[in-house]
């Protein structure tokens, strides 16, 4: 999430990869959708979505693109997030430089800002609370339009995507199974919204919707529900010992908080957030797993607060999906909770193995 990376930045300043290397300048755009259809069967005459791209396509004899792949953000974010400032880049800085893994000159790197985010056609673009409710599906509708009909892309080397971005990489597997060679999910589970993990989201819902002064949406300045959200974004988004360690006494512990929650407040529009945090609602890939036809390498952190290893879902469900394969990073001094998903000098070394096991497909 663009709030809950907000505050890993924080934590990245003591613990950035070593190994940054300078990258090109990510090209920004657009791409305009016609008349688009949500799931729910509203319209609106134009949706547009916000991308950035390094590098550029390759593509076989065949004209099938073998180089691009997309990577997805999470709840409330955007793709800008996956890159950073020197010294506190732990994503970009240490994948998309000369020789590195996602190296650009050799990658054509898809960044979308997914409806509902960053640039991307979102409620407080101006309809507010009379925005057509969006889901997962559309979603990855209009990724998929963008990858396709905007950047006339055929084929993916990779879909790769974290927390939000890594549910929506499952879900690309069953809807698009013979579109890409493998998919990568970070910090998600396989499985529909369902106990702690609805339960918080829940409450940030419903302290919007009974909130008098979010107004049904229609609100001049943020309600005084906005602030609840970001406590509770906040306490989701690390783990105990960061938490202890940034405030080791009642004091300490309350300055940083009051810090981290205003910082975070000050970023974000409500109905946004709300749309956001709502548009799970469809999200179900359970019954589907089957379906997935390539390698799929679903990395988890044992310190993830919003998808505990104790409940073994992950090691469960992955038995479904025939080229599966999934892992939990134990903590350390390195991880950081659910946040750990951008901070690829954690796993990098196990998406290069990966890389190396999923050769691209011949394309006929």
């Amino acid at each position: 999430m663009k709030l809950i990376l907000l505050l890993v930045m924080m934590l990245w300043s003591t613990g950035a990869g070593l190994c940054q290397t300078p990258y090109p300048q990510p090209v920004e755009s657009d791409f305009v959708i016609k008349g688009f259809r949500f799931a729910s069967g509203e319209t609106l005459p134009e949706v547009r979505i916000h991308y950035r791209t390094l590098g550029k396509p390759e593509r076989d004899a065949n004209g099938h693109v073998k180089n691009a792949i997309l990577i997805l953000h999470g709840t409330g974010g955007q793709g800008g997030n996956f890159f950073g400032k020197p010294g506190a880049d732990p994503f970009a800085g240490e994948l998309f430089g000369k020789g590195q893994l996602l190296d650009a000159t050799r990658y054509f790197l898809i960044l979308p800002d997914n409806l509902g985010h960053g640039k991307s056609t979102k409620p407080s673009d101006g309809l507010r609370a009379r925005f057509p409710r969006y889901g997962y599906h559309d979603m990855i509708s209009a990724q998929f339009r963008l990858v396709t009909e905007g950047l006339q892309v055929n084929h993916l080397r990779l879909v790769l995507g974290t927390s939000m971005g890594g549910m929506h990489t499952w879900l690309w597997g069953e809807l698009h199974p013979d579109f890409m060679d493998a998919l990568m999910p970070l910090a998600s589970l396989p499985t529909q919204i369902s106990g702690r993990n609805r339960l918080w989201r829940k409450m940030i819902s419903d302290a919007f919707r009974t909130d008098p002064t979010w107004k049904n949406g229609d609100y001049q300045t943020q309600p005084n529900s906005l602030q609840g959200a970001a406590q509770m974004l906040f306490f989701m988004s690390s783990n105990p010992l960061i938490r202890q360690q940034q405030g080791p006494t009642l004091k300490e512990a309350d300055e940083v908080f009051a810090k981290s929650v205003t910082a975070m407040a000050a970023a974000m529009d409500a109905n946004d957030l709300l749309y956001a945090i709502e548009s799970s609602f469809d999200y179900d890939p359970g019954p589907g797993l089957g379906k997935i036809q390539v390698p799929l390498l679903a990395i988890n952190f044992a310190d993830d607060l919003i998808n505990p290893p104790e409940l073994r879902i992950l090691e469960t469900r992955i038995k479904q999906v025939k080229m599966g394969q999934a892992m939990v990073i134990p903590q350390d001094g390195t991880t950081v909770g659910h946040g750990t998903h951008t901070k690829a000098v954690v796993w990098k070394a196990y998406l290069e193995r990966f890389l190396n096991q999923t050769q691209p497909k011949k394309q006929k």
